[in-house]
């Protein structure tokens, strides 16, 4: 982690910094977090640092252990399932809702992501292809409108990333997720509504790992 500078407020910045880091697995699960180190490395006071924990544990991103103090939460097989049951029911909302607000920017947008999720996919870089996935997802998102949408499922992704990020050395990633995206995009671009609304909800059917041991950086 970097030390921050006055963009956001204090309290943001050490938000997004913690997060990014428990997300990335710079900071593991189980891992306790000092204050005072934290706030060190962050070139903060505490305070800020508290308040963006507080926030992470509201968050389910840490968890507070009474001796051990404040720790990164474990990955919980039972919050993913639930995010992917969720995804199953708002995504194919999302793509129905964006199929109504395709403009030549979020067209050449998507594409690009595409091509560049399965180049990455391709040349075996896993962590750029699961950003590329989130990309993906979060076009949809935005493009749908609807902010609940894109406020909740942005939050969810981080989850996702975290259980992700356990396993993007695994081999055997594919090229099928990509496939689909291609599929649901171009159903979007020609205004199939419910057809991209199909797609995605087999997509979703497709993605859903039976447990996070067997979960692939493209399941998603």
């Amino acid at each position: 982690m970097e030390a921050l500078t006055q963009k956001k407020t204090l309290v943001e910045q050490a938000y997004d910094a913690l997060l990014e880091a428990i997300c990335t697995g710079d900071i593991s699960a189980g891992e306790r977090l000092n204050q005072d180190e934290l706030a060190e490395r962050l070139n903060v006071s505490r305070q800020p640092v508290n308040s963006a924990i507080a926030m992470l544990k509201a968050q389910r991103f840490v968890q507070d252990t009474g001796k051990r103090g404040v720790v990164v939460a474990p990955i919980d097989q039972t919050l993913f399932n639930s995010i992917y049951q969720f995804r199953t029911a708002v995504e194919p909302l999302a793509v129905q809702l964006a199929a109504a607000r395709m403009t030549n920017e979020a067209i050449s947008l998507g594409r690009e992501i595409i091509a560049r999720g399965k180049s990455h996919v391709q040349s075996g870089d896993h962590a750029s292809a699961l950003q590329a996935d989130m990309d993906f997802h979060s076009l949809i998102y935005m493009l749908s409108g609807n902010i609940i949408i894109a406020d909740t499922m942005n939050l969810n992704w981080r989850h996702l990333q975290r259980a992700m990020s356990e396993v993007l050395s695994v081999p055997g990633t594919t090229l099928r997720v990509w496939r689909e995206h291609d599929e649901i995009f171009t159903a979007m671009v020609r205004s199939e509504a419910d057809h991209a609304a199909k797609l995605m909800r087999e997509h979703m059917e497709h993605a859903s790992p039976k447990s996070l041991r067997s979960a692939r950086p493209e399941d998603s």
